[in-house]
């Protein structure tokens, strides 16, 4: 009853849908998004101010601690990181505090996620360094780490344009820290048009090509290229940053060969700093069930190091490097230079990629993790406006950043007050207590950045789990890693991308195919090379291409195929051509000896029964097929009926019928269509062999008994 019930499926007819001219769709859009109504205007604020909607409903005795508390931590691990990110970034330490404060403040107004820690990222501040370097250096301007006394007035050729910036808000030209925060902010500010631009155009895709293996590899060379930069700092060296490709290796050849003029003072200073750095962050991931608060280990070491740097007098005695004046308060707020732009507008299409990708991820992470949703469009626009609007107050690029977000989540942050909370301590900072970092020396900021990356260099241990769980994600990993430590950070993302992509491509060349048996008693077909006790069925072949047919794998396609029914077309004609010829020729020969025949030779010697009459291909993992895909279908057809074999197709989505029938593979008016497509496998198993059997009927008809009669 149930093999019948299979073959008496009625042949379905598609649904018509009424298509819209393209003229229609676009005034109907532009008339939507044209229109103004209070509504519409109230909808279209509460969307891009989502804390019009949730601050109202704040629950202060349940939410308030939690946040507070959170937020405190926070701040106070800003502090420290935002100074010592300048020194990735290429700018003065005021500026990261500027960063901090600025993007905890923009992204409280617009964003959707609840724990989410925006500001400083060490590979956001590596990216921007790189460029703030070449751009400084190809003004002119010496990239050794003493700061240049009074203005300098830099006028420079530089692929046929002039470097001569003037500071607009104090009427002064333009020295290298200017230029370099310059460089920065203006970078900054593309940065997030780029992003406005991708939410408008909902080019939010663009980040599904940034897998997860490909994104770990990554964060994981640009670390060594970070440890690299800053290795320099705590051996107290004063060797020039390389520019272009190979950052690391000459980097690391120029610290052997200038190893023997080490400071010491720096020397002993790094080895303390990391040895306690590390042992606290031991301490707080051993008992992080214990702690309610992460230990402040960052905060302690700069006040500590601080302290001992200034009343030692480290600068002057043993020509320790320092921080230097930080100053209080503000700095007039300035237009991004549109001069700049050009030079960097290439270099800010990573950084605005990288930057969204990393924050809608983690968004998305911890919204999942604690129940809620988050919106990813919102949140592209939400760190492109941290991006914008700080650009103008001398800030540089920010993106969501992994460890602190954890750091709010493990404290009790529940919405993002408590990134008023952290504003409010990096607020503190600014007004007040940055000139206390004046004698910190710069290994001590080196130790915080190369301790803060023990969680990327930790992924080396996950690579054999990586291979044994998929092989191709191990190689991206690698590929990457590599390709970002040793050639440059912004090459390591392309090649990434781009060995990400080939790896897929490769995947649908030479996919898995297979020939399918019955499972006994049953109307299912499944691989007989994955399972036992299949049934192959007589002179029928099932075979299963696992990818979609198109032009890349059409050769593998047809190849696979040969080899899994065994018998190809083209050689079994030829074959029978030759037969003939020889049977041809040894009729005659035959007819010359004896003329028994008349003349007449008969050259049926040259066919042969084959061991199949049918060959059916389940489409059920093919999701589609292009145009020569649609030929090869064709062409199949074509040849084994020469040889007198049918080639029926089972399973097939509707994407992949309507390219057959838009090629006309089932005739005029789609007329063969119920003769050689099929909704199951077993359908198509089941008309194969009644149209066998009827066709074996037709040419060796049963003879009639005769009637017997009594003589």
């Amino acid at each position: 009853m149930e093999e019948a019930k299979v073959t008496e499926v009625p042949h379905l007819e598609r649904r018509v849908r009424k298509q819209k001219e393209p003229m229609a769709i676009l005034k109907t859009k532009l008339s939507r998004s044209l229109s103004c109504s209070m509504p519409r205007v109230k909808t279209t604020l509460t969307g891009l101010f989502p804390v019009v909607l949730w601050l109202p409903k704040y629950k202060l005795k349940e939410y308030i601690w939690g946040d507070l508390m959170s937020g405190l931590v926070i701040g106070i691990i800003l502090v420290p990181q935002a100074i010592a990110y300048c020194l990735l970034a290429g700018v003065d330490p005021i500026y990261g505090l500027y960063t901090s404060f600025f993007a905890n403040i923009i992204y409280f107004f617009m964003g959707t996620s609840r724990h989410v820690s925006v500001g400083i990222f060490s590979l956001m501040s590596l990216m921007v360094g790189q460029v703030v370097d070449r751009e400084v250096y190809m003004a002119g301007f010496d990239l050794d780490d003493t700061k240049a006394d009074g203005i300098l007035n830099v006028t420079v050729d530089s692929d046929s344009s002039a470097v001569n910036l003037t500071m607009g808000a104090f009427g002064m030209e333009c020295g290298k820290e200017c230029y370099a925060i310059s460089i920065a902010a203006a970078m900054t500010f593309l940065v997030g048009i780029y992003q406005v631009l991708m939410a408008v155009f909902r080019l939010g895709f663009v980040s599904v090509y940034l897998s997860a293996p490909m994104l770990d590899g990554f964060a994981t060379g640009a670390s060594f290229t970070i440890l690299t930069v800053q290795a320099k700092y705590l051996l107290g060296l004063k060797i020039p940053r390389h520019q272009g490709y190979g950052t690391v290796v000459v980097t690391w050849i120029n610290i052997l060969s200038n190893i023997q003029n080490t400071n010491y003072c720096d020397l002993i200073t790094s080895a303390i700093c990391i040895s306690v750095l590390v042992a606290g962050k031991e301490l707080q991931e051993r008992y992080k069930d214990r702690l309610k608060i992460p230990l402040p280990t960052e905060l302690v070491v700069v006040a500590i190091a601080t302290l001992a740097s200034h009343f030692g007098d480290f600068h002057r005695r043993y020509d320790s490097n320092v921080s230097g004046a930080i100053p209080t308060g503000f700095i007039p707020p300035k237009v991004p230079s549109f001069g700049l732009m050009p030079r960097v507008a290439f270099d800010a299409i990573p950084l605005a990629v990288i930057s969204f990708a990393f924050t809608v991820s983690l968004s998305e992470m911890f919204a999942k993790k604690n129940g809620y949703t988050v919106r990813p469009n919102q949140e592209m626009m939400a760190i492109a406006f941290c991006n914008i609007i700080p650009s103008f107050f001398h800030c540089f690029t920010t993106s969501a950043a992994l460890a602190k977000t954890m750091v709010k989540d493990s404290t009790g942050c529940q919405t993002q007050v408590s990134s008023i909370v952290s504003a409010f301590v990096v607020l503190l900072v600014l007004l007040f207590f940055a000139p206390l970092f004046y004698s910190l020396q710069k290994c001590v900021l080196a130790c915080i950045i190369i301790v803060s990356l023990r969680g990327a260099l930790r992924k080396f241990r996950d690579v054999p789990s990586k291979w044994r769980v998929s092989k191709m994600d191990a190689v991206v990993w690698m590929v990457t890693m590599s390709a970002s430590a040793l050639i440059s950070v912004e090459m390591g993302l392309v090649v990434g991308v781009v060995f990400s992509m080939l790896c897929i491509i490769i995947q649908t060349q030479k996919p898995k195919v297979s020939l399918l048996g019955q499972i006994h008693d049953t109307a299912h077909y499944e691989d007989m090379e994955e399972y036992e006790n299949l049934k192959s069925l007589p002179k029928v072949k099932i075979f299963r291409f696992q990818a979609p047919l198109y032009y890349a794998n059409k050769d593998f396609f047809l190849k696979s195929l040969y080899k899994a029914v065994g018998l190809e077309p083209f050689l079994e004609m030829t074959r029978r051509r030759k037969a003939e010829k020889n049977a041809e020729t040894l009729a005659a020969k035959e007819a010359g000896r004896a003329e028994k025949t008349n003349g007449e030779v008969k050259v049926g010697l040259g066919s042969r029964e084959l061991d199949l009459h049918t060959i059916i291909l389940d489409c059920s993992a093919m999701p589609f097929i292009d145009s020569t895909g649609m030929q090869t279908f064709k062409g199949i057809l074509k040849d084994y009926k020469e040889v007198g074999v049918t080639v029926l197709l089972a399973s097939c989505n509707t994407t992949v019928i309507d390219s057959l029938r838009q090629g006309s593979f089932f005739g005029k008016a789609d007329k063969d269509m119920e003769n050689l497509s099929f909704y199951t496998v077993h359908a198509a198993v089941r008309f194969a062999n009644d149209r066998a059997a009827s066709t074996s009927e037709l040419s060796n008809p049963v003879p009639r008994e005769l009637p017997s009669w009594d003589l």
